[in-house]
């Protein structure tokens, strides 16, 4: 199994509307093998304070583990080396042998991270669409050297300082 890159979304919500538009998008890109959960928790803390929480994956057990080895072996390695590598691997594997990234404390961290009336929701979504580029550009012999997000808000902002400057 080859992963593509995980992007980490936290998205808030004050008295959303769920209506199941978002889940009908993601499972959209999900048919098109655009992307794919790896796990999706959300809190939901209404007017009372009860808390309600879902979690969702798209993954198997045995995929949930490979993944888990995977970034266990990555964050292993950069810490120690081949030998944290393999310890990571196994770590990873372990915790994520239930299939689910996010643990049980991860959701009273959030409920208490949010006032009553709001959600939150925290997704890592594969990128599968990117595994192909990424094969085309190793094949070519290149390598990333930069990788990251430009949102609108973020030209917006730099427009804001480019105009204060002028």
């Amino acid at each position: 199994m080859e992963f593509g890159p995980v992007q980490m979304l936290v998205v808030g919500f004050e008295h959303g509307k769920f209506e199941g538009e978002i889940l009908a998008e993601l499972k959209r890109l999900r048919e098109q093998d655009i992307i794919r959960l790896v796990d999706l928790l959300f809190v939901n803390k209404d007017d009372d304070g009860e808390i309600q929480a879902v979690e969702l994956t798209d993954l198997t057990q045995e995929e949930s583990m490979e993944f888990g080895a995977l970034a266990g072996a990555l964050v292993g390695l950069g810490a120690a080396g081949e030998d944290g590598a393999e310890e990571g691997a196994l770590a990873g594997a372990v915790a994520m042998e239930d299939g689910k990234a996010f643990k049980e404390e991860d959701v009273w961290f959030v409920a208490d991270t949010i006032p009553p009336g709001t959600s939150a929701g925290i997704a890592l979504i594969e990128h599968r669409w990117a595994i192909p580029l990424r094969e085309a550009i190793e094949r070519a012999g290149g390598a990333p050297l930069a990788d990251e997000w430009i949102h609108p808000e973020d030209l917006v902002a730099a427009g804001a300082v480019a105009g204060a400057g002028a």
